[in-house]
């Protein structure tokens, strides 16, 4: 429920500065517009060249309200639990050489006991596969492996929680692009068709919303793609790690029933 808070704060706070930010851009404009139409009777200036950021935002607008807007949502919400995700796996990033170590170290001084101590003290989810080993560990070493391997399986679900959401995104961003851009043909089309008159001014402004929408359809697909791919191969890092740990882990245990 925690992280589910996190990603709507994340979410509405993005929402909030894109909504912020183009007002703030709407605001500008309006007031360049005024003074640039107040001294237009006395001297004629040249248009300033319009930023990148001006230019997309433009764009936006000239793809629709409706479309576009899903797209955003898209790239807003998917953006939101990726930062979650990112952050949650940083923190779940554990120097497993060195918890090992320092079990060893507590299970040759202080027995099992010892070691759980180190592990309740550790951060990270090989830290808590390490802890539920060693509670197993008074039965037997198989005893200790199920519940290693059970535990691993846990840990690996919380790792990839939420993360299918983020391919959901990628796979229906451009989707609604091509959709938008599908209707806009169909709407340039019907004005052929009413109108009797193949007129490209009839139909240029359908045409250039329809291949906006999937312009940035295809942008909000890119950008969640990459974060992705961070985040998979962030995940497939810790797994890795965690399979090594517990199997020191076995050693260890083995080392010590001796």
């Amino acid at each position: 429920m925690k992280r589910l808070f996190s990603i709507l704060a994340i979410a509405c706070i993005m929402a909030f500065g894109t909504v912020n930010a183009s007002t703030n851009a709407y605001t500008v404009e309006a007031a360049t517009t005024a003074v640039t139409t107040s001294f237009q009777e006395d001297t004629t200036t040249a248009e300033p060249e319009k930023s990148f950021t001006q230019q997309v935002k433009e764009r936006f607008i000239e793809g629709g309200p409706f479309f576009m807007g899903i797209v955003l949502l898209c790239l807003i919400l998917g953006l939101a639990i990726a930062i979650e995700r990112i952050i949650y796996l940083n923190l779940a990033t554990t120097n497993s050489k060195k918890l090992t170590a320092n079990v060893e170290d507590a299970l040759n001084s202080g027995g099992i006991e010892a070691a759980k101590e180190v592990c309740r003290n550790t951060k990270g989810p090989v830290a808590s596969i390490f802890y539920q080993g060693l509670d197993r560990a008074d039965e037997d070493i198989d005893a200790a492996e199920k519940a290693v391997v059970a535990y691993g399986g846990v840990q690996m679900g919380q790792l990839e929680k939420n993360v299918s959401w983020i391919s959901l995104f990628i796979a229906l961003a451009p989707m609604l692009g091509f959709m938008g851009t599908v209707l806009g043909m169909i709407d340039a089309f019907d004005k052929i068709e009413a109108a009797g008159d193949m007129n490209p001014s009839l139909v240029a402004g359908g045409i250039k919303v329809a291949l906006l929408t999937t312009v940035f359809g295809l942008i909000v697909a890119i950008i969640l793609q990459i974060f992705y791919n961070y985040i998979i191969s962030k995940i497939d890092s810790i797994v890795n790690d965690m399979e090594d740990a517990s199997i020191s882990l076995m050693d260890l245990l083995v080392r010590h029933k001796k």
